[in-house]
């Protein structure tokens, strides 16, 4: 696996996770969120072409979900992770983050942060979001990932954190 695409609800660990594999393999990290957001929260014009040049590199480990990007990313990959968590899990890890970001006043992309208000009481709320694109996933991934599988794609689908940080150390050791 030199070509990794790690996909997985807003807060189920998709960045966490590819830069853990970008370290075991010695592979590029591919963040899409880094290369999409602006100042403001303002989507970047140069998201597609900055997402090109950086898979023009030999290997690489891309985190994100981005559908219009999806069969650019996922014909360059070999392989593609999914954390496919519980609802539980993912809403949890998206709190604390969220409340995490909020509460240190992280600097995201772009000089970005956190703001609990947008988050709770706007139709832009992540938690909002994250019940939408949960529920989505779950119905359209198997079918995405099962055409994936019968074009060459090595598919790789964790259920639990524990699960995930078996298969690291698998990957590791191999």
């Amino acid at each position: 696996m030199r070509r990794i695409v790690v996909i997985g609800t807003s807060g189920s660990g998709k960045t966490m996770l590819a830069s853990r594999i970008a370290r075991l393999r010695n592979l590029a990290h591919i963040e899409l969120d880094a290369l999409h957001w602006g100042p403001g929260w303002t989507p970047r014009h140069d998201f597609v072409q900055s997402v090109e040049s950086a898979l023009g590199a030999q290997a690489w480990v891309v985190d994100g979900n981005y559908g219009k990007l999806r069969p650019m990313i996922w014909e360059a990959a070999d392989a593609i992770v999914w954390l496919d968590y519980s609802m539980t899990v993912t809403f949890v890890r998206v709190f604390r983050r969220t409340f995490g970001r909020w509460w240190r006043r992280d600097i995201l992309w772009q000089n970005n942060r956190e703001r609990l208000w947008g988050q709770f009481c706007t139709r832009h709320s992540l938690f909002l979001w994250v019940i939408r694109t949960w529920r989505t996933h779950r119905r359209d991934y198997p079918k995405l990932l099962k055409a994936a599988a019968i074009s060459g794609k090595q598919i790789v689908r964790l259920r639990s954190p524990r699960q995930t940080e078996t298969w690291l150390g698998l990957l590791g050791s191999s």
